[in-house]
């Protein structure tokens, strides 16, 4: 594990405690002094947090070595306030989440735009720094307490139970955004691939959303079925030929949820219709290679998509509690959270695993 320069800034009045990675999938009990409350800060007694793909890549050092120290992961976070800055916009008691970025400098351009999440001074959940001119390193979900700039939480809606509500704030917003900012509705076909803990709610959406046809597409046949239930019009089992290429060129957003380490991408874009999008949300840890052919001749677009800013994160509460959107989640006590990261990676959950604390029990 390397070192990275970084100012400290440390309540030491305070000390949280987590399961903090130093660059494996074995996590170790580990504790930290969290940032002074600052105005706009919340400090949360979390009750849930969900595990996320991300949070394997990071904990591994797949995405690169650790370089700021002991990491606890997790940025799917529900929890009750227990501590407000006057500023913050919460009260104590409050049920809230808190996602994968947890400040932004709220008034450069992508700021303004409502695209906080490509802020140069945004800071991620974890294993980052602040970039707000106090210091201090971030920490993630992975524990009993953790405190967030109160713009980046948002109150649960009362309809989601906290365990349900802890996917939204990644893999809920995270398939949202690029749907409405694609235009999915009425006249919009829908692909989407790998049915998992992001793709199981993308079915989701895209059916609330009334699109047209909603184009499930998985490596076997196993989760056919439940793609049905989770709202697909359509299953594509990409290893059978036949249904496959009976797909070609028919998928107007074709959402990228998962894929396989020796995925043929040139096929992959072949389901998408003349001058459709295919939109990456799974995150490779090598260099993709695209056949510059599969975008030209056809006029179709690769675009990524990098969860959401703040109005959309709202936004997407709003509409999964209105239109009956909801993670279908496995519950394990975060006390033994080594099993859940182990039956994840092992691609096991149906679909997200949401870690429960001591806490959860007086929600």
């Amino acid at each position: 594990m390397a070192t990275r320069q970084y100012t400290p800034c440390e309540d030491k009045s305070a000390t949280f405690t987590g399961w903090a990675s130093t660059g494996t999938a074995h996590l170790k009990p580990w504790s930290y002094h969290p940032r002074p409350l600052g105005p706009k800060d919340v400090e949360i007694e979390i009750t849930h947090g969900g595990c996320c793909g991300s949070d394997i890549h990071t904990i591994t050092s797949g995405w690169g070595e650790l370089q700021l120290g002991p990491v606890i992961a997790g940025h799917e976070i529900v929890g009750k306030v227990a501590a407000a800055g006057p500023e913050s916009g919460h009260k104590i008691g409050d049920l809230v989440g808190a996602g994968a970025m947890v400040d932004a400098c709220g008034d450069c351009v992508e700021c303004n735009r409502g695209n906080n999440q490509l802020c140069a001074k945004k800071a991620f959940t974890y294993n980052d720094v602040y970039k707000d001119g106090r210091g201090g390193l971030t920490y993630g979900g992975y524990a009993d307490r953790v405190r967030i700039n109160g713009e980046y939480v948002y109150k649960v809606p009362a309809n989601i139970t906290p365990a349900e509500a802890a996917p939204l704030f990644c893999a809920g917003v995270t398939t949202y955004a690029p749907l409405k900012d694609h235009g999915a509705g009425p006249d919009k076909t829908v692909g989407v691939i790998g049915i998992g803990g992001l793709g199981h709610l993308a079915i989701q959406w895209a059916a609330a959303m009334k699109c047209k046809e909603v184009v499930a597409i998985s490596t076997s046949d196993s989760k056919r079925e439940e793609a049905k239930k989770l709202g697909a019009t359509k299953f594509v089992n990409s290893k059978n030929p036949e249904e496959f290429n009976a797909a070609a060129q028919s998928i107007d957003i074709l959402v990228c949820t998962s894929f396989d380490k020796n995925a043929d991408w040139g096929a992959l874009l072949s389901l998408v219709a003349n001058c459709g999008k295919f939109v990456l949300l799974a995150l490779p840890e090598a260099p993709l290679v695209i056949p510059a052919g599969a975008l030209l001749s056809r006029q179709v677009s690769f675009v990524g998509s990098l969860i959401g800013g703040r109005n959309v994160t709202a936004e997407m509460l709003d509409f999964a509690s209105k239109h009956g959107v909801r993670p279908w989640i496995e519950k394990m006590p975060m006390s033994d959270a080594n099993a859940a990261i182990k039956h994840m990676m092992e691609g096991r959950p149906r679909y997200r695993i949401v870690m429960e604390t001591e806490a959860a029990a007086k929600v």
